[in-house]
Parts: structure tokens; sequence; C-alpha cells
């Protein structure tokens, strides 16, 4: 398997990290997302505009502890690949940049959002791993269809959501959650 395709079998991995199912253990970023994230790095730079804050961690654990919180009253959220992963990859740095749909479920209400995730990856002695990460997301209008080529993973949601908002929302902001 050469570089690109070593990215982006991690990439499309890191998506369904963040799957959740009713009854699942309690969300744990660094146990889920361990071989994926930089945790020793003094230079990352991770950024989810669904965090209602805006926050750029700088580090992995303190990226995690913005969404443990939400994650951790979560029902459940399923994810499919709407396109990509796509790659370009140097000796010891590759970006990659997916686009997914995911329904997230938390105890109150539902919600279907669309998510253009941008990563870089360095090469380390562990394998690659994650120094940067940019998503921008848009909660999904009801009736939105999802590209017919959407890859589903086993739990993924339906390639067409009946969402219930319209607007963007953010974690914490009336009932809403990231899952990307």
């Amino acid at each position: 398997m050469n570089d690109e395709q070593l990215i982006a079998d991690l990439h499309s991995r890191w998506v369904f990290g963040w799957e959740r199912n009713e009854g699942d253990a309690p969300f744990d970023f660094r146990r889920t997302f361990g071989e994926f994230y930089d945790f020793s790095s003094p230079d990352v730079r991770l950024y989810d505009d669904f965090d209602p804050e805006q926050r750029v961690a700088t580090t992995a654990a303190g990226y995690g502890s913005i969404w443990e919180p939400n994650f951790h009253t979560m029902i459940s959220a399923h994810h499919a690949v709407d396109d990509g992963p796509h790659v370009i990859a140097d000796h010891d740095l590759a970006a990659s940049t997916l686009t997914f749909v995911a329904r997230i479920t938390m105890p109150d209400v539902t919600t279907d959002i669309r998510t253009t995730t941008s990563l870089v990856w360095r090469r380390t002695p562990d394998g690659w791993r994650i120094v940067r990460e940019h998503n921008s997301t848009k909660v999904l209008p009801a009736g939105e269809p999802v590209n017919g080529s959407a890859k589903e993973s086993s739990h993924a949601a339906p390639k067409h959501f009946p969402g219930r908002y319209g607007g963007k929302r953010g974690i914490g902001e009336n009932d809403s959650c990231r899952a990307g």
C-alpha cells in the first residue's frame, strides 16, 4: 500500500471513529483516536466550525475535551462518506479531504449534517498522525438528499436524510451535536 492509499484508509477509518450506537461504552477520545492524532506534538492545530465557541485546539487532548461531553450524552451518530478521500502525500507530510454526512441523535433531537473535513498528516515514528484539522459543517434542511455515491458504514444513516433543521447549529446551541 503506498502513502496515498494508506492516508485514504486512515481518513476513512477516522470518520467512522465518530460512530456511536445506543448503549456504547462512554466515549474516550484518546482511546478512540490514539492511532490518528499526534498527542505529543507541540504544533497541533485542530478546528471544527460545529463547535459553537469556534475554538482552535493546540493539542489533541484539548480537541478531545471539546467533544467528549456531548458524546457522553449522545444516543447515536451514524456516518456515510459522500466524497473522497482525496489525498496528496510527500515524504513526511500528507493532506486529505473527505466529505461525509451524518445523523446525530441526542435524547431530544435528531440532526443531519454534511461536513467537509481536511486533515494534514505528519509521518512520525509511530506512523502517520493528524497535526492539522479543519472541518466545515452544514446542517441539512429537511428532506435534502445525499449524493447517491455515499459509502456507508454498517450502521450508517440512510442516503436520504429527513433532517429537522435548516439553520447551522453547533454543540450546546439548542439541541444539536457534533459528529465529525
